[in-house]
């Protein structure tokens, strides 16, 4: 009797044990899994350059143009990701109008000397985009993205943005998003996943 008690508590001393060992070596996987994703992370983030804005004096009034400016142009990337031209011809108006009633004494002579490069480029796009169909409003994104590149790395909209490329549009494209995943507003529902994350602006 008490050598079959000797042997079942022997025999349940060795499961625990295999159960710990099966448990640690899951704890373990699941680990070097979670290693491995923060590596892929930081590696991710260690090929993205940031950029830093060419001015840091700005006037309130413009850092605040700017970021109104930028979320039009981030509301128009988001509907062409979603094929949305109606959308995308909504916020194209509103960001045309934002230019409109701007005050461009705020800027310095530099300041202005940039923004004037890029302002009527930028309203023909704005235009074009309003009044298009989706294969052409991409085609005018596609433009309007370079000058909106230019604002960015000029004056800080007060937001996080990363720059993107989409090899596969016009021989490379790129467009500005507020999110670092890819979402392709030249490719949109056919191949949303489509580029890589290039830059980063704050």
């Amino acid at each position: 009797m008490k050598k079959s008690i000797l042997i079942l508590f022997a025999s349940a001393l060795v499961i625990m044990s295999c159960n710990n060992s099966s448990s640690n070596a899951d704890s373990s996987k699941e680990s070097y899994a979670n290693e491995k994703a923060i590596q892929s992370n930081d590696n991710v983030d260690v090929n993205v350059k940031t950029v830093s804005p060419t001015f840091t004096d700005v006037n309130a009034g413009v850092t605040t143009f700017m970021k109104s400016l930028v979320q039009n142009y981030l509301d128009i990337k988001n509907a062409l990701v979603k094929d949305d031209s109606t959308s995308a011809a909504t916020a194209s108006v509103k960001l045309k109008d934002e230019m409109k009633i701007f005050n461009k004494s705020l800027f310095t002579a530099a300041q202005k000397k940039i923004y004037d490069s890029v302002e009527s480029s930028l309203k023909e796009q704005a235009e074009d985009i309003s009044k298009s169909k989706l294969a052409e409003q991409r085609q005018h994104f596609f433009i309007m993205s370079k000058d909106v590149y230019t604002l960015v790395k000029a004056f800080n909209p007060g937001i996080t943005l990363y720059g993107d490329n989409c090899p596969m549009y016009n021989n490379g494209a790129l467009w500005l998003s507020e999110v670092k995943e890819i979402r392709n507003p030249y490719l949109g529902n056919k191949m949303s996943d489509c580029g890589s994350v290039e830059e980063k602006f704050q």
